[in-house]
């Protein structure tokens, strides 16, 4: 059975660091394109960092991009988010996922599996 359990969240200030783990059982994370997301309240859940292990792409979406990143313990089997320069913007509640597809993609509909979420509050 698929399972992703994310950590990690919290209450930070703006400029902190956080790290958001998702551990997944039932498949290893070199067999999915995996995905991390985000949904602030009244807004549509996006993507903001995907990758594919099968043909090497990755996304980032623009408000990420050089603040953001992810890594993998395979030993482990667990993806990791490592958000830097934290925006009062990056408010959400944050959820990796997993997909049964070959490339790359940031739309929330083409993912299978999901963590249940953590909540990352950004405010001074």
């Amino acid at each position: 059975q698929v399972q992703l359990v994310e950590s990690g969240g919290g209450l930070v200030q703006p400029g902190d660091s956080l790290r958001l783990s998702c551990a997944a059982s039932g498949f290893t994370l070199d067999d999915y394109t995996m995905g991390w997301f985000r949904q602030a309240p009244g807004k549509e859940r996006e993507g903001i960092l995907c990758y594919s292990p099968s043909d090497g792409g990755a996304y980032f979406a623009d408000s990420v991009k050089g603040r953001f990143t992810f890594s993998r313990d395979k030993a482990k089997n667990i993806l990791y988010l490592q958000m830097d320069r934290l925006e009062p913007e990056d408010t959400a509640v944050y959820f990796c996922a997993a997909a049964r597809i070959a490339t790359v993609s940031k739309d929330p509909d083409e993912y299978d599996y999901w963590g249940q979420g953590t909540q990352v509050t950004v405010s001074s």
